[in-house]
C-alpha cells in the first residue's frame, strides 16, 4: 500500500510541496552559502550542481505526489522522532567505515555502478555484460570492500530499481564466503525523505555533498542519517569544506572532482579532528581519457599518502570484459600491495606477487 496525495499534503505533515520546488516542512533550504571556500562557488561546476539540485527537488516533488511507500513513511516517522536525541560530536565507526578502514599500508575499494560512462563510445556501458545482478557479486568476490549505486538517473543513468537490485543480491550472499558488502546509496542527497528511503531499501550508507547543500542541510541530514542507523559520506573538493564537514560531524569523508594525487592529500592532510574520532578518508579516482590503467596506479599512491580508501567508478569498464583488465581484475589490482616502482598496474596476481607485496610494505 502506498500513501495518498492527500495524505501525503495534509494529514502527514512531513512534506511541503510549493510550485517553487519540494522542501520538508521542517527545514528551511538555505540560499546563503557557507563562507569557506567561497570562490569554487562562482565555478560553472557550482552552477551546475545548482542546476541538478533543482532537478532533484522536482523529482522528490513528483515521488511525493505519487505516494510514498509505508516502509519509507515508517522510517520517515522513527527518523524524525530520534533525531532530537542525536548527538553527532561523540561517534563510534559504524560497519562501513570499519570496512573501509584497514591497516596502515593498505587500502580499501569502493566500487561503484553506473550505467551512464562517458568513456563509452554510446554514453552507456553494455548492460548485458555490466547488469547491476551479474557485478554485484563481481565486486563482492573480487574483494571490494563495499559496492555504490549512482542512484541519480541523469548523472548515473540508474534509478532506484538497481539500488535495489544491488541490495538483494548482497542480502542473498548472507550465508556465503565472502559474504554481503555494504551499499551505498549515491543519489543526490538533498533532503531527508531520501535518507529514510535510504534506509527502507537495505543501503547502509548515503552520499551527501557539502558544496551543493550547504552548512545548514548538511547537518540536518547528518542528523537525519545518523537517526535513521545509515552512514553518511560527505563527499567535499576543498580543504575547508573537508573541515567543515568534520566539524559538522562527518566522519567519512570523500574528495571528489579534484585531480592528482598531490592535490587529493591537501584536500584532508591538515584535518582538525575532534578528540577521540576517527575519520575515514576517501579519494574518489577520475577515469582517465585513454586505455590505459593509470588509475590503479593513483590508488596505489593514494594509499601511500594515507588515504583509507579510494572509490573508482567509471574507469572500471574502461577496457570491457577483457579477462585481465575487466571490473573485478581492476579491483583486486588496486587492493594490491604492489610498489609503484616495482610492479605494473595489471600485475593483480601471478609469480612473485608474494614479493611484490612485501616489497610493497617495506617502501611505505
Amino acid at each position: 500500500m502506498i500513501f495518498s496525495r492527500a495524505i501525503v499534503a495534509s494529514a502527514v505533515t512531513v512534506l511541503a510541496i510549493s510550485c517553487s520546488g519540494f522542501v520538508p516542512s521542517t527545514t528551511t533550504t538555505s540560499t546563503t552559502r557557507h563562507t569557506s571556500s567561497s570562490s569554487s562557488r562562482t565555478t560553472p561546476l557550482y552552477a551546475i550542481a545548482a542546476l541538478a539540485k533543482r532537478a532533484k527537488q522536482a523529482d522528490l516533488k513528483k515521488y511525493a505526489e505519487d505516494g510514498i511507500d509505508d516502509s519509507v513513511m515508517a522510517v520517515y516517522k522513527e527518523m524524525k522522532a530520534a533525531m532530537a536525541n542525536v548527538d553527532l560530536s561523540d561517534q563510534s565507526p559504524g560497519p562501513l567505515q570499519q570496512a573501509l578502514t584497514k591497516r596502515k599500508g593498505t587500502v580499501t575499494v569502493i566500487a561503484e555502478f553506473k550505467r551512464k560512462n562517458s568513456e563509452a563510445e554510446n554514453g552507456y556501458i553494455n548492460t548485458d555484460i555490466f547488469a547491476p545482478e551479474l557485478l554485484s557479486p563481481i565486486f563482492r568476490e573480487y574483494g571490494a570492500a563495499a559496492c555504490a549505486v549512482m542512484a541519480d538517473e541523469r548523472m548515473g543513468g540508474c534509478t532506484y530499481d538497481d539500488l535495489a537490485a544491488m541490495v538483494e543480491e548482497q542480502r542473498r550472499a548472507q550465508n556465503e564466503v565472502p559474504g554481503p558488502i555494504p551499499v551505498i546509496n549515491n543519489d543526490l542527497i538533498i533532503d531527508e525523505l531520501q535518507v529514510a528511503r535510504t534506509a527502507a531499501m537495505g543501503c547502509v550508507a548515503c552520499v551527501i555533498s557539502l558544496e551543493i547543500c550547504g552548512d545548514e542541510t548538511t547537518s540536518t541530514l547528518l542528523q537525519a542519517a545518523k537517526a535513521a542507523n545509515v552512514e553518511a559520506i560527505v563527499s567535499v573538493s576543498s580543504a575547508e569544506d573537508a573541515q567543515k564537514a568534520v566539524d559538522l560531524g562527518a566522519r567519512l569523508i570523500s574528495v571528489i572532482h579534484v585531480d592528482g594525487v598531490d592535490d587529493k592529500v591537501k584536500v584532508v592532510q591538515d584535518l582538525v579532528v575532534p578528540e577521540g574520532q576517527k575519520v575515514c578518508t576517501i579519494a574518489n579516482i577520475l577515469a582517465r581519457n585513454n586505455k590505459q590503467l593509470k588509475e590503479i596506479e593513483e590508488a596505489w599512491e593514494l594509499r601511500d599518502k594515507g588515504f583509507n580508501s579510494v572509490w573508482i567508478g567509471e574507469a572500471l569498464y574502461k577496457s570491457g570484459a577483457d579477462f585481465s583488465e575487466h571490473p573485478g581484475a581492476i579491483i583486486r589490482s588496486m587492493k594490491s600491495k604492489s610498489s609503484v616502482k616495482w610492479a605494473s598496474p595489471k600485475a593483480s596476481s601471478g609469480r612473485g606477487e608474494g614479493a611484490r607485496e612485501y616489497l610493497g610494505d617495506i617502501l611505505m
